[in-house]
């Protein structure tokens, strides 16, 4: 079992949430905002974060998803982007968990396939949501609204919380 690397992933899957949990409350004008350099506007860049882990989960599982997103689709809803989030971050979590010392992922690329050494699916995986989170983060602050904490101390004190509420 790697809890190490597991642990990686339940700060990404509290990451989102907490970024879902603080565009859900946004107005229409706000989530339609965009800025060089990012992905696209709020809603767009939040489907494609989720669309971007449940990629990772099925290259792993070979799962597709019950309906995936495709680029252009209509804005799911906060909703169903949290129970997207979660079923792939969980997902992501157990994969993390089982990861072998070594595993390779049979991937194709460019017509090839590749053995790719899985741990950099994941590093890929987290960079990813990070990277994407950080353009939300931009499109929020550029509208004056204060982006969540995501950074490893908020986790912290988000699970400190959360374990001393459960004792």
């Amino acid at each position: 079992m790697n809890t190490e690397v597991a642990d990686f992933f339940k700060f990404n899957l509290w990451a989102n949430l907490s970024m879902l949990d603080a565009c859900s409350n946004l107005t229409d004008a706000q989530l339609d905002a965009t800025a060089r350099g990012t992905y696209g506007n709020i809603r767009a860049t939040l489907v494609h974060i989720v669309a971007g882990e449940e990629g990772y989960v099925r290259r792993f599982t070979g799962q597709q998803p019950e309906a995936a997103f495709r680029e252009g689709d209509p804005f799911p809803g906060f909703d169903e982007l949290r129970r997207r989030a979660r079923q792939s971050g969980e997902g992501l979590i157990a994969i993390a968990e089982q990861l072998e010392h070594g595993q390779l992922l049979q991937l194709s690329y460019q017509g090839q396939v590749l053995a790719v050494p899985a741990i950099f699916v994941l590093i890929q995986a987290i960079n990813h949501g990070a990277d994407h989170r950080s353009q939300v983060a931009t499109l929020l602050s550029q509208q004056d609204v204060m982006p969540p904490e995501l950074d490893g101390w908020a986790y912290y004190d988000a699970v400190s919380r959360l374990d001393s509420s459960e004792s």
